[in-house]
């Protein structure tokens, strides 16, 4: 009897050490923003070679070890600045992310720190083996980031536009490696710029009362409701603006094409939900962006593969 007690004892806590490791497990992967960092390795991935890379072959793409060595330097750093912003925002994102946060807690708040300066270590590590200059390109990449969490999050205007900066500049990086500089990229930088920023500020006005209460100075806890939504709308008819102008003086075909026509509606209905100034309208309206610049990914890697074939 007493075996039979002990032999399920124990069986109950394996079961529950099991469960533990795999929350730790999963709380790390929320903390270091796993998923969003292979969004935009895929991103950059797709870029390089079918936007930034207009000559090399797909072979010589392949073995181009430089170029992985650079995108995995990027993968670590942004993996190491997602767990060094949850580590500041760890008190916010209680009542913003009460799910991650409550997965989160199975980990300390010490190992995500070990964690952080293990992946800086190892980036900047393979960086200095690829070049001195590829070396300081992410030791500033890896400043801003912290510095970003530390003390420019809470900066009206500044924290949108340094987030958005943060997500680009391994794009940007790409385009100085492979010296693509023309009005097509240009135009596309500005276009995702502004995306990103419209994602950033309506990301803003769902934890605006959050924000304004943990010290985060956004805009929409700054302006008024409709201050805000002007300036999105403001934004929105820009980015439609840039989207005619990349259709009409630039050589974007196929897929390419019919994503930035496409966009104008897309760009209409995110306008006409944020006339409804409910909540669910500026849910909706995220989740819309969000989903487009998906979508720019996927057509840009459909038009890459057809212009090769």
């Amino acid at each position: 009897m007493n075996s039979e007690k002990e032999t399920f004892q124990s069986q109950n806590i394996t079961s529950k050490s099991l469960f533990y490791r795999f929350s730790q497990f999963v709380g790390f992967l929320l903390g270091a923003r796993v998923f969003v960092a292979a969004l935009l390795t895929f991103a950059l991935y797709v870029s390089t070679f079918f936007l930034f890379n207009q000559e090399e072959s797909l072979r010589n793409f392949v073995f181009d070890f430089k170029v992985h060595g650079i995108i995995f330097c990027t993968v670590l750093c942004i993996l190491a600045g997602g767990i060094i912003n949850q580590f500041y925002d760890f008190e916010k994102d209680h009542l913003v992310k009460p799910f991650r946060t409550r997965v989160q807690s199975f980990i300390k708040q010490k190992y995500f720190l070990y964690a952080y300066l293990t992946l800086s270590v190892i980036s900047l590590g393979v960086a200095w083996m690829i070049s001195h200059r590829v070396f300081v390109f992410f030791l500033i990449y890896q400043f801003f980031m912290w510095f970003y969490s530390h003390k420019l999050s809470r900066i009206l205007i500044v924290n949108n536009l340094t987030f958005v900066s943060l997500t680009l500049y391994p794009f940007f990086g790409m385009m100085v490696y492979y010296e693509t500089f023309s009005m097509k990229v240009f135009l596309m930088a500005i276009f995702l710029f502004l995306m990103l920023l419209c994602i950033d500020i309506a990301k803003d006005t769902l934890t605006k009362s959050v924000d304004k209460a943990f010290g985060y100075t956004t805009i929409p806890n700054y302006f008024k409701s409709n201050t805000t939504k002007l300036i999105l709308i403001s934004l929105l008819i820009i980015t439609m603006a840039v989207s005619m102008k990349i259709i009409a003086r630039t050589n974007v075909w196929g897929f390419m094409s019919d994503y930035f026509a496409v966009g104008l509606f897309v760009f209409i209905t995110c306008i006409y939900f944020l006339l409804n100034d409910s909540r669910r309208s500026k849910f909706i309206t995220l989740n819309i962006l969000r989903l487009w610049v998906f979508v720019g990914i996927i057509a840009m890697l459909l038009n890459g593969i057809e212009s090769k074939l």
